[in-house]
């Protein structure tokens, strides 16, 4: 694997990243591939479109995001971060592992422990 592939993950996967916190939709979705899968513990979905439309409420209730660990591959990466919300959840810390294909996005697994979140669950799943 060289350096430069390395480098195309990463700017694909923290484009995303970035632009899905700040809650720019459109620029997290070019991003991402078709096809498209997303698994969480709440939402497991092949619709692009669906998995963003979350996007403004979560963004909503995040209060800050800090980036633990990151690591790219070739066609893969996984980052792990904190994420600060205003909720009764407080902070959660998230393991996020991409899989790219010709350089856009094309499966999202996330993955925290969704315990907290169980009283809220209504107002999650759309």
């Amino acid at each position: 694997m060289t350096a430069s592939a390395r480098e195309r993950t990463r700017r694909t996967v923290r484009g995303y990243h970035e632009a899905r916190f700040r809650g720019e939709a459109a620029a997290a979705a070019a991003h991402l591939g078709e096809p498209f899968r997303f698994q969480s513990p709440f939402i497991d979905s092949d619709d692009r479109a669906g998995h963003l439309a979350t996007l403004p409420g979560f963004v909503s209730i995040v209060t800050g995001v800090e980036l633990i660990s990151e690591l790219y591959g070739e066609a893969e990466a996984t980052l792990v971060y904190d994420v600060h919300t205003a909720t009764p959840a407080g902070v959660q810390r998230t393991a996020e592992h991409f899989r790219l294909a010709d350089g856009k996005i094309v499966s999202i697994l996330l993955v925290f422990d969704s315990a907290p979140w169980q009283p809220m669950k209504a107002h999650i799943e759309p």
